[in-house]
């Protein structure tokens, strides 16, 4: 599924439309370059579960927690990440449960200690707004983008 995004709202708006898809729980890989919109769009996914504050990314702390119930979200961004076994002295295990979503920034820096994706979203500058790819990786994944309605 593929999609142009022409601003900030916009972006915040298919990501509210990706966590309503994700309501029972996914794993989703976020790829693009330094400022391509993956907080932003992390924002939406987060609109999607009730949360109304600041969406940060979590550049130093790993992870930020959102207990939302009955689906958590963890919000990942390894950019930062020194090495990928860091991940297993966090307990990263633990938080892919099947029943949260879990957004990860820069996935390629925790290969070898991250689960497959349900879905890979990448975004790409494409001025004035970015370009969205959702592909589905799994069966689960494959749902989540079947379920996938956008605002006009």
């Amino acid at each position: 599924m593929e999609r142009y995004l022409g601003d900030e709202a916009a972006t915040v708006a298919a990501g509210r439309a990706l966590g309503q898809a994700a309501q029972g729980g996914a794993v989703m890989f976020l790829q693009g370059d330094l400022g391509a919109g993956k907080t932003t769009l992390s924002r939406g996914v987060l609109r999607a579960f009730g949360h109304s504050g600041a969406v940060k990314s979590p550049t130093y702390t790993l992870v930020e927690p959102y207990e939302f119930e009955p689906t958590p979200v963890y919000h990942f961004d390894l950019y930062r990440l020194g090495d990928p076994e860091e991940l297993e002295y966090m307990g990263i295990r633990d938080y892919f449960t099947g029943q949260c979503v879990c957004l990860v920034e820069w996935p390629s820096r925790g290969e070898g200690y991250l689960p497959v994706a349900d879905v890979v979203v990448t975004l790409t500058a494409k001025p004035p707004g970015r370009h969205l790819s959702v592909l589905a990786q799994t069966p689960r994944g494959q749902s989540l983008v079947d379920a996938l309605v956008f605002e006009k």
